[in-house]
């Protein structure tokens, strides 16, 4: 008993590496979801793969091979907020309540110097945009492993902006091809390019080949169909923190410790009148955003401020 009491005393430091470590799994295991795939990039911040976009996955509307997630990245005097926004939930023309939201809308409307720090905090909370949608790997010079496998990618408007622009007839271009990147048969391959720009992920440079069957093979394509991943529960209410719950959390995250001292609390006191009954509900799915440049909605966001003035 002695000689084990004495080891244990001699592996001290050595005991604490090896909890460090266990720690660390703990967390990279937490945090990491083998069903999405990350684009690899030099030291430089470049890279490029080829994706391909794929259709809704069984089970789901055929219309939404994609669904649109907004969220929330911004540190108060309490902590950091780090949310999905529960305008996810609705569309532009029926936006479902959210207290981030509504409180950028009183900051916005406090004032109509664009300078101010009301918008100046009330830019700093946007709301960010993010998609999520089933793709297989072409090509993946940073990890040939992930070749010919189904993942799903999450990504901003600037990637989805190229998408859009497949399906979205030009006048000034009238003989343009239009078709669906998610078609199998008569979609296409994407080059997607990554140049690091101000410290900014970029990826202006990305495009599409001309459109082109996947496999010309059904039941290779149906079997790669069936091996895609739902993206209904991303958006399903019951994933999605409560109001209350929100609500809650941004008071904190802006009160601070000491509410007295805290420079916004009394906003998120006055803010709290807002807040209408909700039930408990299980915390959104949690995704890679490492991603996805913090800049890339702006001009969509700016828009979004100035119909907080109307």
């Amino acid at each position: 008993m002695t000689t084990d009491f004495k080891k244990l005393k001699a592996s001290g430091k050595a005991t604490l590496a090896a909890l460090q470590k266990k720690v660390k799994e703990m967390k990279d295991t937490k945090r990491s979801d083998d069903r999405f795939w990350t684009p690899t990039v030099d030291k430089a911040g470049n890279g490029f793969a080829v994706i391909r976009f794929l259709p809704a996955p069984p089970g789901e509307p055929e219309n939404q091979p994609w669904i649109r997630i907004w969220d929330h990245g911004f540190q108060g005097p309490g902590g950091w907020y780090i949310e999905n926004s529960r305008t996810s939930l609705g569309t532009d023309e029926n936006p479902v309540p959210d207290p981030v939201s509504e409180y950028n809308s009183k900051l916005w409307n406090s004032t109509t110097d664009e300078k101010s720090p009301e918008r100046e905090q009330a830019r700093k909370q946007k709301r960010r945009l993010h998609y999520i949608s089933n793709i297989l790997v072409i090509t993946d010079p940073g990890n040939p492993d992930n070749e010919g496998k189904v993942f799903l990618f999450k990504f901003g408007k600037k990637i989805f902006d190229k998408i859009e622009d497949c399906m979205k007839f030009d006048e000034l271009e009238p003989d343009k091809v239009l078709f669906s990147p998610f078609d199998l048969d008569e979609g296409a391959h994407f080059r997607l390019r990554i140049r690091n720009v101000e410290g900014y992920r970029n990826y202006d440079k990305s495009e599409f080949d001309k459109p082109s069957p996947l496999y010309n093979d059904f039941e290779k394509e149906e079997a790669l169909w069936r091996s895609e991943y739902p993206l209904q529960p991303f958006i399903a209410p019951e994933n999605f923190k409560s109001y209350d719950e929100l609500k809650a959390k941004l008071t904190r995250v802006l009160a601070g410790s000491d509410a007295d001292e805290a420079p916004v609390a009394r906003r998120a006191t006055d803010h709290e009148e807002l807040a209408p009954k909700s039930g408990k509900t299980k915390s959104a799915p949690q995704t890679p955003q490492d991603d996805i440049p913090w800049n890339e909605d702006e001009d969509d966001e700016m828009k979004y401020f100035k119909s907080l003035a109307n």
